[in-house]
């Protein structure tokens, strides 16, 4: 297994409001997304392309913990979807959160998988770790015939700058 880079920061909370993916030309204003009734991860509504999330019921990116965001690997009509590169992410990219409080937290990508939804590693993605994390999530694995995505790619990334 990819160990992450050594390094120990944390900022305070402050709320996300914009995502920088420089590899994948990715610019992302945030919107902010809780849980639905049954308890499942609420997803950004599905407008073309639509713009990335953060769960509110993570940590603020920058902040000690796992930071959740969220994208659709596709729009309602076609690729353009905010991750629908994030499998090409590796480590060492770079991806940068613009927060409320000004302050920007950058990240570097350690580990890049895929993961059978029945499968997912939930331990790995929302439990806590010392200092401050990110994981990019989408859907991964579509089946044509079924017209459903049956798989989750996850981007896991260590806060490794502040500015």
């Amino acid at each position: 297994m990819v160990q992450p880079p050594e390094v120990a920061l944390a900022l305070e909370p402050s709320a996300p409001v914009h995502l920088s993916i420089p590899a994948l030309g990715v610019e992302s204003d945030l919107l902010h997304t809780g849980l639905r009734e049954d308890g499942t991860l609420d997803v950004p509504p599905g407008d073309d392309g639509s713009p990335a999330s953060w769960y509110d019921g993570s940590s603020t990116p920058g902040s000690a913990g796992p930071a959740i965001l969220l994208g659709h690997v596709n729009s309602l009509t076609d690729a353009s979807g905010v991750f629908y590169r994030l499998r090409d992410l590796v480590p060492g990219d770079r991806v940068s959160v613009t927060r409320q409080d000004g302050r920007t937290a950058v990240f570097e990508v350690y580990r890049n998988e895929s993961f059978v939804k029945a499968e997912f590693p939930t331990q790995d993605v929302y439990f806590p770790v010392p200092g401050s994390e990110l994981r990019l999530i989408t859907c991964d694995g579509y089946v044509k015939e079924a017209r459903r995505y049956d798989d989750n790619r996850v981007v896991f990334a260590k806060l490794v700058e502040t500015v």
